[in-house]
């Protein structure tokens, strides 16, 4: 048992949604810190075939056949792309703030920044369905299993996570 509390802030500005989280582990002992979130984005009016993606990231975590990282990760340098009909599920690690994750297409554009506290990001997109998450995740999936890189959180300290999404039209 890892006692500890949970603060959830969310602020909404303009076209702005803003989400930080904090963990304060209580006195009585350290806690693991694996969370992340999985906002589903789409752009109205634009199929995906079209979507123009950004992905800033510098490594691919490997998978191994149930879709877990395996401790190993490969250089990843992706140019901007159309999402077409391809199919993501894919985590990576090597992010590149501040160049947000991005989707655009007819005249719209979401993005997602990593502000603090998240080092690995799963991308995951199914062909045949019109969205796209951009996963801020503070430890690669499997992290409270395997141990690799999991954050802990000192006693009586705190951790804190931070993304944006923002939402512009594009002129």
């Amino acid at each position: 048992l890892f006692r500890s509390q949970l603060e959830l802030e969310a602020r909404l500005l303009d076209a702005t949604l803003t989400i930080e989280t904090t963990v304060r582990a209580s006195s009585q002992g350290t806690v693991p810190v694996s969370f992340g979130y999985h906002p589903y984005l789409t752009l109205p009016g634009a199929d995906r075939d079209s979507w123009r993606v950004e992905l800033p990231v510098t490594r691919r975590l490997l998978l191994d056949e149930r879709m877990i990282p395996s401790g190993l990760s490969e250089p990843f340098n992706y140019p901007p792309f159309e999402l077409g009909q391809g199919s993501w599920d894919d985590a990576f690690t090597g992010l590149a703030p501040p160049q947000p994750f991005a989707a655009s297409a007819a005249g719209r554009r979401i993005e997602l920044e990593f502000l603090e506290g998240y080092r690995y990001a799963q991308v995951f997109a199914p062909r045949g369905e019109n969205f796209i998450c951009f996963e801020p995740m503070t430890a690669q999936t499997n992290a409270l299993v395997s141990g690799i890189d999991l954050p802990m959180v000192a006693p009586g300290e705190a951790f804190r996570a931070a993304f944006r999404i923002s939402v512009a039209v594009e002129q």
